[in-house]
């Protein structure tokens, strides 16, 4: 079953292109774009209501915006705010606001505005999934165009985490039906959905700075199956295809027609495990899956060698990174008597596998691995929706591969109730620390030694940085170079 794949003919790809709204295409026009995406987004089009990062790649900017924006290089700069002043202790951010700017249903822009945002950001019944952070603000609005954010945890950071998405601005009236109704003050608005196939949103008129938004249109196409990926580029479906999956990329090099970008990442592509349930509860187990994988051959079969190995949950290219990925390196001998010193013959055990060919193909070869050392392996492949619902939601898996791309998630391992129940009094106070210490070289310190308790404490299996990949026609200008952030701005996007 896993082994099967499923081809995608060049008359099928043309069929499901019929499914798009008429006039959408880019062919022969330079006022409109489709790109391809692997997932559809999940629940639905609002970032603060949903974990799944393919809602932000296409809403973030395009249809929301945030006070800041993350750039391809991991700099901030303003957005919905023009400038903003950071006291001495880091605890009081105070945000001078754009004027003139309104949401899609005419309403203004405001610093009532971004106080609703944040507040339900972090209310009670809150879904979004960086409520910690914004349950530790106060925001208060000064006027009209200021606005004072008080927060309990110190972040030299904060900047950057209120360019993502989930700290978009919402307008109040709204906010409820944006899953399905997205209202934001970006550029480009909703025109249809799909589903299943498409979204497509178009240049919005009441725009701020309309002029200077060269597309008026934009598709954005959902292809899971990689074969099917490589058909519609080829085809020409598709003008560009960010993060398309790797192992079609050799037959786009030395293409004239194509552009190939290989991109960087702060992203972490583990296999969870599900702490709390036994055998799993027991460190030596966990250190044994760890120990039963080896992670070079895991890129090459899941990203055709377009990653780095790591050892902890925390990627090479992001500051105060300690190179550990020699702890509970590859030794299926080391794994096979940890099992047997835990008293665990003959595992049998569930790999959970959501849609993206990472971990399709990465969950086949750790199959492979875990076999060698008495670990049965079942792989079950789920759609996303399942994925969000049974294991990120309900936690029902035994162990799942996926990629984890946000830049500063390590708060995750002080929620008891994230989805790999992972609990550690030591790394909840190690972690109090890092956000309470306001100097840098104090902060890279704890952030070395948070590093090496959860390599110590083994809570995933710990497997690669991800490198990512786009293919486009050599004609589309301004594609991210660096992906700090999974984002398709359209906004800097043109025809050459």
């Amino acid at each position: 079953m896993m082994k099967r794949r499923s081809v995608l003919t060049h008359s099928a790809s043309l069929a499901a292109l019929a499914t798009l709204p008429a006039g959408v295409l880019a062919q022969g026009r330079k006022d409109a774009i489709v790109l391809g995406m692997a997932l559809e987004p999940s629940p639905g089009l609002d970032p603060t209501g949903g974990a799944a990062s393919s809602i932000a790649e296409v809403t973030l900017y395009n249809v929301y915006e945030t006070l800041t924006r993350i750039n391809p290089d991991g700099s901030v700069t303003p957005l919905l705010a023009e400038s903003w002043e950071v006291s001495p202790d880091l605890t009081t951010y105070t945000f001078k606001l754009r004027k003139g700017v309104k949401f899609h249903n005419g309403e203004p822009f405001n610093a009532q505005a971004v106080k609703f945002s944040f507040d339900r950001a972090g209310a009670e019944k809150s879904t979004n999934k960086d409520k910690r952070t914004f349950a530790a603000l106060t925001t208060r609005a000064v006027d009209d165009h200021t606005v004072v954010i008080l927060t309990k945890e110190i972040d030299p950071d904060f900047p950057f985490l209120l360019g993502q998405a989930t700290a978009v601005i919402v307008e109040p009236r709204s906010a409820d039906t944006n899953m399905t109704k997205p209202v934001g003050t970006g550029p480009y608005v909703l025109d249809n959905w799909v589903k299943g196939s498409s979204i497509s949103l178009k240049k919005w008129d009441g725009f701020r700075n309309a002029g200077a938004i060269k597309l008026n249109r934009a598709s954005f196409r959902f292809i899971a199956d990689p074969a099917a990926q490589v058909a519609a580029m080829l085809a020409g479906d598709i003008d560009a295809f960010p993060r398309i999956t790797p192992r079609s990329v050799e037959q786009f090099k030395g293409n004239g027609k194509f552009q190939v970008v290989v991109s960087g990442s702060r992203a972490k592509t583990i296999m969870a495990i599900n702490d709390r349930k036994k055998p799993f509860d027991d460190v030596r187990v966990r250190r044994a899956i760890n120990m039963a994988i080896d992670r070079k051959a895991v890129i090459q079969g899941a990203g055709d060698g377009y990653g780095v190995p790591i050892g902890s949950y925390y990627p090479p290219s992001a500051p105060g990174y300690v190179d550990l990925s020699t702890a509970n390196a590859y030794n299926p001998d080391k794994a096979r008597a940890l099992l047997k010193e835990a008293g665990v013959g003959n595992l049998d055990v569930t790999i959970t596998l959501p849609p993206p060919p990472y971990a399709r193909q990465g969950g086949e070869v750790i199959a492979s691995e875990l076999a060698k050392v008495g670990i049965n392996a079942k792989l079950q492949n789920v759609e996303w929706a399942q994925w969000l619902s049974n294991v990120y939601g309900a936690k029902n898996y035994d162990l799942t591969i996926i990629s984890h791309v946000e830049p500063f998630d390590l708060g995750n391992f002080a929620k008891p109730d994230y989805y790999w129940n992972y609990h550690s009094p030591k790394f909840d106070e190690l972690y109090t620390q890092y956000k309470s210490t306001a100097n840098a070289k104090d902060r890279m310190k704890l952030l070395g030694d948070i590093q090496r308790l959860l390599a110590d404490d083994a809570p995933m299996a710990f497997l690669y940085q991800p490198q990512w990949v786009t293919v486009a026609n050599k004609g589309v200008r301004g594609l991210w170079k660096d992906m700090p952030i999974f984002v398709n701005d359209l906004s800097n996007i043109t025809w050459g």
